[in-house]
């Protein structure tokens, strides 16, 4: 489910996909697009310790991912039409092409953080901000910032633009915190960056528990490692999908589901989106 703060009419919106399951507490509180599929690496993957079947991510996958998201096809803008009932997208094979991401330079970071926050942004300092390794046509990248009293926001960026779903941008903040209090998730987003390719991206918060958070991708174990810094994760990938996933212009296809883990110092697991909530 999802819940628009601003009553803003089904016309206006963007189409939106129901996730797999919605956790009860989550559905209530759930606004704009909150973590969905993607994945950021800057380094080497890392594999997991427990492969998934085919059958335990299917078996799994409901309390898993306990988030709205959007998705949007190669013809969809953000004044694009709202879909009333879910999207219908081909069975799609996705390849992890890159997570690499590239500095965003201070000048542009406050002029993304000023057109995202308007008179608040002198008021939030950055702790994340990069370009994603592909641009769609709505998103090239994302500011993730912090004021005084630790409030969140999340910019996504084009150019110098930024732009946040979130009404206020800070009700991000607390929103979705898993069951053991370790992982809240901000925005998550995906849309078409070509024929055939995919740009997916999401970011969140952690507690002082986690020192590495990494990402994987639907049934495939292998974790590639998230942006951290200042309290927040960010990642972001480029796919490029088989076959048949080559779909006609406006078609919506829906990019490989992510999930999220976290471990400590020590190197343990303390949270996996596969099996928690």
């Amino acid at each position: 489910m999802k819940i628009n703060p601003e009553s803003t009419p089904a016309s206006s919106r963007r189409s939106w996909r129901l996730p797999l399951g919605v956790a009860a507490g989550a559905a209530v509180a759930s606004v704009a697009a909150v973590t969905a599929f993607g994945g950021q690496a800057n380094a080497a993957p890392v594999l997991a310790t427990t492969a998934l079947s085919a059958a335990a991510h299917s078996s799994s996958a409901s309390a898993a991912s306990a988030h709205s998201v959007v998705v949007r096809g190669a013809g969809t803008g953000a004044g694009g039409s709202a879909s009333s009932g879910p999207v219908t997208s081909p069975p799609v094979s996705w390849t992890f092409v890159s997570g690499k991401t590239t500095p965003i330079p201070a000048g542009a970071v406050s002029k993304i953080l000023a057109s995202c926050l308007g008179s608040d942004a002198s008021q939030y300092r950055a702790v994340i901000a990069v370009r994603t390794p592909v641009a769609s046509k709505d998103w090239d990248g994302t500011v993730v910032a912090v004021n005084s009293a630790a409030q969140y926001v999340q910019c996504e960026t084009k150019g110098d633009q930024g732009t946040s779903p979130d009404s206020p941008p800070t009700f991000i903040n607390n929103r979705l915190w898993n069951a053991g209090h370790t992982i809240e998730f901000f925005d998550s987003f995906g849309e078409s960056a070509g024929h055939g390719q995919y740009l997916s991206l999401g970011a969140g918060h952690y507690t002082s528990a986690v020192a590495k958070v990494t990402v994987s991708y639907g049934s495939n174990p292998t974790e590639y490692p998230a942006t951290m810094a200042g309290g927040a994760f960010f990642y972001a990938s480029d796919m490029t999908a088989g076959a048949s996933g080559s779909s006609g212009p406006g078609s919506v296809v829906e990019g490989p589901t992510p999930y999220i883990h976290a471990y400590n110092a020590a190197g343990q697991e303390i949270y996996n989106q596969v099996k928690d909530s």
